[in-house]
């Protein structure tokens, strides 16, 4: 059995966030409900709380697109944008009640609100121009992508004395930002392991964290870690990062003994008119023997990057005059080199991606169409969730280099996204890429698959999703890129078995989510149940050969909406092949499962990866 622990450092203001009977608040309704007294046992009775089924509940649950509330007033001028900042103590959906209890005064004393020009800042729409339905639907999602942000609305307030204009009212609820980790328990009773971080410092959209690690056996036994993130500098729409530290995890195996420095610039594509997209990182990366491993198990390297992107939306302007015209193309350079000052001596000059010297010259060319609609319950707990639908083409050609290696590249990554008359969620996939070297194909490969939501099936106090996911992987000629593994999201999670690989890979997924009304110290509870099947053929190896993996278990995630921390998860799986890396029941607890549909336009241009899946995988 393993267990691997995060303990939130925000239990302690769970504790006040909690304490004391919610006392909820209506035009119709101000009855108090108080705590009777202090016994624990009436303390978490009472801290068992049920949701509430409103109109605005029930509203959430139908799949809406997000441009469908404002095509109404499309033309119309828009004379004012006034902003809305709530509080911990209002929900989105029902505005007229208020959730007034002890943890919510704590928590709003605590907490800094975003100020209104940081909001306004990240507005591409201005006032005294004609409303544009499409324009106001991406700027109301961007928003609400923020990650100090949990939900926004923009509402358009009619004018009855002046028929030709609008006020929008933009309505922004904060996370509260203040989170941490604390992961001891289990790496021993010598060892602290933590973060805390500051996701909105000052309401002024900026991020700053320390980390810390204390542990016996490490030398020297203390470690930290510092970061400094600010979104949209100037309104440019630009992010900055900047990070020292001395915990971060290695290539080899994770263990937290490499040092790091690096700043990043990124400044993604965040409406399908915006012209420029792009981003530039610079980092140094080396590994030390913090834990006194034996040579052969210490992987010392040294290395850093340098990685520089940038991206031209064709014909943005003409998206502007003309909102009927939504298939979008871009074109997009990149140049990135990872240069090795030291290469682990188990390596050598043999090829392995991680610590290889490689560098290349990409050029991309992106076709897409993403519309979206606004729901909820497919990652999160109620909160509105937007899912594309729509295209997403890349073709990507260069030069790559890997060790002496020089060849020419050529891949494609095609999805897309539909969503059904009854609610459902689909993604079709396709990635296939591969190398010319003197005449030979090498190193090619595709993934092709597919995944499905169902529809949010509603029974009393009880939602429920299913989640079905099947692909194939095979790959021809390898020479330089990683074997196919199962250790990932294409095959069986939190399987350890890193000398288990092949060159086929077809896998089946299935997990059914339930999601409780019911609330324990201001968490939401969804219970899952989950089973994977994987068959994998050895290298060089018939189909007809492959061995059969699969696992199967059940856990429950929770999360608090108004906090920052990530979605908390607790996880039992048997596998029932058991391998010398790999045990048969494994019992997890983790704290930073992503809770968002991860939807981007487009990406840097890079070669197919098989074993990991960069977009919309919570796992």
């Amino acid at each position: 059995m393993i267990i691997r622990p995060g303990l939130l450092i925000g239990c302690c203001l769970l504790y006040f966030c909690s304490f004391g009977q919610e006392k909820v608040t209506d035009s119709s309704n101000r009855h108090m409900y108080r705590i009777m007294n202090n016994n624990i046992f009436q303390f978490f009775r009472n801290a068992i709380t049920k949701g509430h089924v409103d109109s605005a509940t029930l509203a959430t649950t139908i799949n809406t697109k997000s441009e469908s509330p404002f095509l109404p007033y499309t033309g119309k001028i828009i004379r004012h944008i006034i902003i809305k900042t709530y509080g911990f103590e209002q929900s989105f959906t029902d505005t007229s009640k208020r959730l007034q209890y002890f943890g919510t005064k704590v928590l709003n004393q605590l907490h800094r609100k975003s100020r209104d020009w940081v909001i306004h800042n990240s507005l591409f729409i201005k006032e005294n121009t004609p409303l544009n339905a499409f324009k106001l639907a991406d700027n109301e999602r961007l928003i609400r992508s923020l990650n100090y942000i949990q939900d926004a609305r923009i509402l358009v307030n009619y004018l009855p004395d002046n028929e030709d204009s609008v006020d929008l009212v933009v309505v922004v609820k904060d996370l509260f930002s203040i989170g941490g980790e604390l992961a001891s328990l289990g790496v021993g009773p010598t060892s602290i392991r933590g973060n805390i971080s500051e996701a909105n410092f000052l309401g002024l959209g900026q991020k700053i964290q320390g980390g810390v690690i204390l542990e016996q056996n490490r030398s020297p036994s203390f470690g930290y870690q510092l970061l400094y993130s600010k979104s949209n500098i100037g309104t440019s729409f630009v992010n900055a990062t900047l990070s020292y530290t001395q915990i971060n995890g290695d290539l080899f195996d994770n263990t937290p003994d490499e040092t790091a420095r690096f700043i990043s610039f990124n400044r993604p594509l965040y409406a399908p008119y915006a012209h420029l997209t792009g981003g530039i990182t610079m980092g140094d990366f080396e590994s030390f023997n913090r834990y006194n491993h034996v040579d052969s198990l210490f992987y010392k390297y040294h290395y850093q990057v340098h990685d520089f992107w940038l991206g031209y939306n064709l014909g943005s302007k003409r998206f502007i005059g003309n909102t009927s015209v939504r298939d979008r193309k871009l074109a997009s350079l990149r140049y990135f080199r990872n240069h090795f000052y030291d290469v682990p001596y188990q390596i050598g000059d043999k090829f392995n991606f991680r610590f290889n010297d490689r560098e290349a010259i990409l050029g991309q060319f992106t076709f897409f169409r993403q519309d979206f609609y606004k729901t909820n319950y497919i990652y999160g707990f109620g909160t509105t969730e937007d899912v594309p639908q729509g295209y997403n083409v890349a073709v990507t050609s260069g030069w790559y280099k890997q060790l002496s290696l020089e060849r020419p590249y050529a891949g494609v990554d095609a999805n897309s996204y539909v969503v059904t008359k009854k609610g459902g969620f689909i993604q079709y996939f396709l990635r296939s890429g591969a190398f010319l070297h003197q005449g030979h194909i090498q190193d090619a490969s595709f993934l092709i698959g597919s995944s499905y939501y169902s529809p949010l099936f509603l029974f009393r106090n009880l939602r429920v999703r299913q989640y079905i996911n099947l692909s194939y992987t095979h790959q021809y000629n390898r020479i330089g890129i990683d074997p196919l593994t199962i250790n990932n999201v294409f095959g069986l999670r939190y399987f350890s078995g890193d000398s288990t690989f092949g060159a086929q890979r077809l896998t089946l997924h299935s997990e059914t989510t339930f999601f409780l009304n019911y609330k324990l110290l201001g968490f939401k509870f969804a219970p899952f149940a989950f089973g994977d099947l994987s068959l994998l053929t050895p290298e060089k190896e018939k189909f007809d050969k492959s061995s059969l993996y699969h696992g199967i278990g059940a856990g429950i995630r929770a999360r608090n909406e108004n906090l920052v921390f990530q979605t908390i998860e607790l996880r039992a799986v048997w596998f029932p092949r058991k391998t010398e890396q790999n045990q048969s029941l494994k019992i997890m607890l983790n704290t930073g499962i992503q809770f968002r549909y991860n939807s981007t336009y487009v990406r840097a241009p890079d070669v197919i990866f098989l074993n990991n899946d960069g977009l919309n995988s919570i796992y």
